[in-house]
């Protein structure tokens, strides 16, 4: 599941332009990863004038994203490079062209201490994960092995 969170100044974004965001980052794992959409959780933090301090000082045109990977992990390089890159693409319109300081970061958390609607999601590219794609939801299966 990629999990963000996205701490912004009160305002910065109508319900719009949150939606068109949100259907941008899901893109990236559904174009890029092949993940079912369902995975993908996007969380707007509006933040009120004075509650987001940059250097000790107060800093009211700033938007902070903490991304949490778990479906998949990046442990080449060139994916993670290529990830970023991509990030920073989908967020330009909605942040860095509209002349917002921001931060991104990815931690990236083990598959096995994830569970979506009580179940172990299926691994990688297996038929019950593109079933779960096809569906948009998590269907429950057997575990083997």
């Amino acid at each position: 599941m990629p999990y963000w969170e996205i701490f912004t100044p009160e305002s910065a974004f109508t319900p719009e332009d949150k939606e068109q965001l949100s259907e941008r980052i899901t893109s990236i794992y559904v174009d890029y990863v092949n993940l079912p959409k369902f995975y993908v959780v996007v969380l707007f933090k509006d933040m009120p004038p004075n509650t987001m301090y940059v250097g000790g000082k107060a800093h009211n045109n700033f938007i902070r994203i903490r991304l949490d990977h778990i479906a998949r992990q990046m442990d080449d390089p060139a994916v993670r490079k290529l990830c970023m890159e991509v990030i920073e693409e989908k967020l330009a319109p909605f942040v860095k062209d509209r002349g917002y300081d921001w931060e991104v970061h990815i931690d990236e958390t083990p598959m096995d201490l994830w569970r979506t609607q009580g179940l172990v999601p299926p691994p990688p590219e297996s038929d019950i994960e593109k079933l779960w794609a096809k569906e948009n939801r998590p269907v429950p299966y057997e575990l083997t092995g």
